[in-house]
């Protein structure tokens, strides 16, 4: 394949050279395997551009080029020849077999850290040795660097050089090219200055290292005008907060070399050399790693684009002498933001800064008032809702921030990461809880249902390692970037009394209390910790990171920030920071209660009765009487949670129970005059109680936990002499929600029924005729529910779903069985059966709208069916719009406060 030779050229070199193929092509020139038939050996020809060619002049270009002839190093490919026929000007070098340092990294995107730094100090070695001799490379980049038998080799040294000495380097820009890779270019050099030094070539250097170490460039764009603008006027991310396994010293290393100005990085590549193998180099990491002083466009609002070019070298200089210049404080800005109605963040829900501050993202309100993930950029002008996230409870951005994790309960609780630059969600597990944290090595971290275990997920290929387990609660707050800790909230008691911030090492499962009464907490790569207090007051505190312990005192940084279950706040590690002000919020959802026939039409009961969940762990429930008459169900009031019921038929609601105790999850006794519910009582200690469904009489303790996680739903037999109940709430330890049973007034104490130490079994409900159990255990991938015969439990197991199952739920004939699958489909089973069931097939009946009440995390079925079993009794959200409460309010160039507030006094 030799069309692409000039036929001239051919023919000249036919008795020297033997053109075989090409091989590719560059910025300058074309490159042909070729036989060196005098030496028998293949070679690599280039032939330069004819339009290049044609600006420069052959024979000055070739003049030029002769210095690189006498290079004679182990990691310069030399020059074997150069000439010129009919002006078409080509050079040969050796042919390396192997590849690109471009091929590999195409390949493979990171190299591991030892070789990445080995191949950096062997093209060092070279560039020295060549800077010595006054011949620097000017084009260094991934394309130029060869790899033989593993070793770094530079080819073209000295051809940028060449272009731009000649006659015509002062007019390339005439021919639509450059002289060097944008991605890899010096400012000085993007600048177009003629006297570009050996620093160019370190810095050059510097941007190979580190996307050798990272996957990219320091710099990236949509146009080499916008990578040229970039790298004027922005400062390079953290390479550690991308990769915590590379050495401090190398980072340091690394962004010394890419200082802006020439004057303020290593002055010989040997130094640069060197300071990759001296672990006690740590002074480079300064203000890039740090609460930064921010980019030229760091405006939370958006800015105009600044006009560069590669053509516009005055505009370009004058932007660059502005930046160059030393750094000022850049000021402090402060604004409140609002939003439409449409798009306001929920008042009490957790908001997140991306680490380099583009992305901010928060809890909105979706279709039909439900929950949904909504994310606004720097550079766009309005919020932007993220698809398929209803149901969001947490969230999370990726170090780069390009995704975002997050939990959603759609019939169970499951964790998935969505791309900020569109696509479905990915699923990534199963039956997990919030407080996620997305850790540099791009493993999430989650806490287990119970919060007494933390585990760590690869987003990549989804593998799972066990972090911490213990009897203690505790969830993560954000990653200790740079070393193995975690901050945590670590919970006293059932978190009833406080949460403290600590730290988790990975490495060790070490953990230490830091500071008590912390309710939200960031680690800023300053070296601080920002906290807010349970009484909103927001601190900074001296952080030594190798050996996890806070230093100094902390310092008072505001007040009055909202706590809505966790401190509403977010800070960026390039200097923003936002948080909602107002001290402790929380807005409670309020509800209605309507009738769904099976194919979904949802009828309003009594428009007038809103209602809002009980405050104590969200416990809501509501039951039927045997005669569909009556309704009891709990909500909050401002004197408590405590038990109500609404007589269906004439209207009125009257309530039960009147202490202060939290009082939930009522059920009928067979008779219907009677309410057997779950109290708090005693601290974390749940009792049962039995009282008159008209609130008179006194109520009655039908049982107690003296220890242990306390008792939530319970299901009698059907003469109500044997109950069965469910142990452990959704704050238990994993495995420690049980089914126990027991005979009031005749046993001691209860006796596992359906129990086991590493699944979860919940949501008990006995079959009109109580001689069947159904109930859902975590035993399999997912929550299922099952079967099993009563008492004799032990006598047989069937799967009932198949696609996830949620809140089981018998027919009163006894001749149906009714659940939630994982799509949030409530689905129907036909029964019949004696001594061995038999099944008909799912058969789903309609969907669970959003606004409808589940209850997925609360394990129990928080509907009944009416006794005809022609339609359900559920609770459907009442959309009132969001409240205008307490603002978000920004501080931009937050850095500079840090700063003085940090400094020595």
């Amino acid at each position: 394949m030799t069309s692409s030779v000039p036929p001239r050229l051919a023919a000249a070199l036919e008795d020297r050279y033997r053109i075989e193929r090409p091989i590719g092509q560059g910025g300058m020139a074309m490159v042909f395997l070729a036989h060196d038939e005098r030496h028998d050996r293949q070679v690599a020809l280039k032939v330069l551009r004819p339009e290049l060619a044609a600006v420069i002049g052959a024979a000055r270009f070739l003049a030029e080029i002769k210095t690189t002839a006498n290079l004679q190093h182990p990691h310069i490919l030399p020059l074997f020849d150069s000439g010129e026929v009919d002006g078409t000007v080509f050079y040969v070098m050796p042919y390396v077999e192997g590849e690109s340092l471009r091929d590999r990294l195409t390949r493979d995107k990171q190299l591991p850290v030892d070789e990445a730094v080995r191949l950096a100090r062997e093209v060092a070695s070279a560039l020295d040795y060549a800077h010595r001799r006054g011949i620097v490379h000017r084009d260094i980049k991934p394309e130029n660097i060869l790899l033989h038998e593993g070793q770094a080799m530079i080819a073209d040294f000295g051809i940028s050089l060449a272009v731009s000495r000649s006659e015509g380097g002062s007019r390339m820009t005439e021919t639509g090219m450059s002289l060097g890779t944008p991605h890899y270019m010096a400012p000085e050099q993007a600048m177009g200055e003629r006297e570009v030094t050996a620093r160019a070539d370190i810095y050059a250097l510097g941007c190979v290292l580190y996307e050798m170490l990272t996957g990219d460039p320091p710099f990236v764009g949509s146009t080499a005008q916008a990578v040229v603008a970039r790298a004027i006027t922005e400062s390079p991310r953290a390479i550690r907060i991308q990769r915590h396994t590379v050495p401090v010293h190398v980072e340091a290393t690394v962004l010394q070399a890419l200082e802006k100005l020439p004057s303020d990085r290593f002055s010989t590549a040997a130094e640069f050399s060197e300071a990759l193998k001296d672990p006690s180099r740590t002074e480079a990491i300064r203000a890039i790693t740090a609460l930064a002083p921010g980019t030229a466009a760091s405006s939370w609002r958006a800015r105009a684009a600044l006009p560069l070019g590669l053509v516009a070298l005055a505009a370009l200089s004058v932007v660059a002498w502005l930046t160059l210049r030393p750094r000022k404080e850049l000021p402090i800005a402060r604004y409140a933001i609002e939003f439409t109605d449409q798009a306001a963040p929920l008042d009490d829900r957790p908001i997140a800064l991306s680490r380099d501050g583009r992305y901010f993202a928060y809890i909105g309100r979706g279709e039909g008032g439900a929950r949904q993930l909504w994310v606004k950029a720097r550079d766009e002008q309005n919020p932007r809702p993220l698809p398929e996230t209803l149901g969001v409870l947490e969230f999370a951005f990726s170090p780069d921030g390009n995704w975002i994790a997050f939990t959603q309960v759609r019939g169970f609780t499951s964790l998935k990461k969505i791309s900020l630059d569109g696509g479905a969600p990915v699923q990534l597990a199963d039956s997990v809880v919030g407080s996620l944290v997305w850790l540099t090595d791009n493993r999430i971290v989650i806490a287990k249902p119970g919060y007494r275990e933390i585990s760590a997920i690869s987003s990549v290929d989804v593998t799972r390692e066990r972090l911490w387990s213990d009897s203690v609660q505790m969830a993560p707050f954000a990653e200790v970037i740079g070393s193995t800790g975690l901050l945590m909230r670590r919970c006293r008691g059932d978190c009833s009394e406080g949460t403290d911030l600590a730290v988790l090492d990975q490495k060790t499962g070490e953990v230490k209390t830091l500071a008590p009464s912390v309710v939200g907490a960031t680690y800023l790569t300053t070296g601080h910790v920002l906290f807010v207090g349970s009484d909103g007051g927001m601190m900074v505190q001296r952080f030594d990171a190798r050996e996890l312990e806070l230093r100094d005192a902390p310092i008072p940084v505001m007040d009055s920030v909202a706590i809505g279950g966790a401190a509403i706040f977010a800070a960026s590690q390039t200097g923003l920071l936002i948080a909602r002000l107002g001290g402790v919020t929380r807005s409670i959802a309020r509800y209605e209660f309507v009738w769904v026939n099976r194919s979904g039409v949802e009828t309003s009961i009594d428009s007038s009765l809103a209602w809002r969940i009980p405050a104590f762990g969200a416990n809501a429930g509501w039951a039927l009487s045997p005669d569909g008459t009556k309704l009891a169900f709990g909500q909050n009031t401002t004197s408590g949670d405590n038990l109500w019921v609404k007589d269906l038929r004439t209207g009125p609601v009257s309530r039960v129970t009147f202490d202060s105790f939290p009082s939930y999850r009522p059920r009928w006794s067979r008779d219907g005059r009677s309410l057997y519910y779950s109290s708090r009582r005693d601290g974390n200690n749940s009792k049962l109680f039995k009282r008159a469904a008209d609130g008179t009489s006194t109520e009655t303790l039908i049982l107690a936990m003296p220890e242990g996680p306390g008792i939530f739903e319970a299901a009698w037999s059907v003469d109500e002499a044997t109950l069965v109940f469910r142990a452990g709430g959704t704050v238990s330890v994993v495995g420690g929600r049980d089914l126990l049973i027991i005979r009031p007034g005749v046993d001691s104490a209860p006796r596992p029924l359906v129990a086991s130490t590493q699944f979860d079994e919940a949501a008990a409900a006995l079959s009109p005729d109580g001689k069947w159990l159904l109930h859902e255990s975590n035993e399999g991938d997912r929550i299922e529910v099952y079967l099993r015969p009563f008492p004799n439990v032990d006598g047989g197991r069937w799967q009932i779903s198949v696609e996830g199952g949620r809140a089981p739920l018998w027919a009163r004939n006894g001749r149906e069985i009714f659940f939630v699958d994982g799509k949030r489909r409530m689905v129907s089973v036909a029964f019949t059966g004696s001594s061995v069931p038999a099944f008909g097939p799912a058969s789903p009946l309609f969907t669970l709208r959003p606004e409808i009440y589940l209850a997925a995390n609360e394990n129990y079925t928080p509907f009944d069916i009416a006794p005809n079993g022609g339609r359900f009794i559920m609770a459907r959200r009442i959309n009132d719009g969001p409240r205008r409460t307490a603002p978000l309010v920004v501080t931009e160039n937050w850095s500079t406060e840090l700063r003085r507030l940090t400094a020595p006094r």
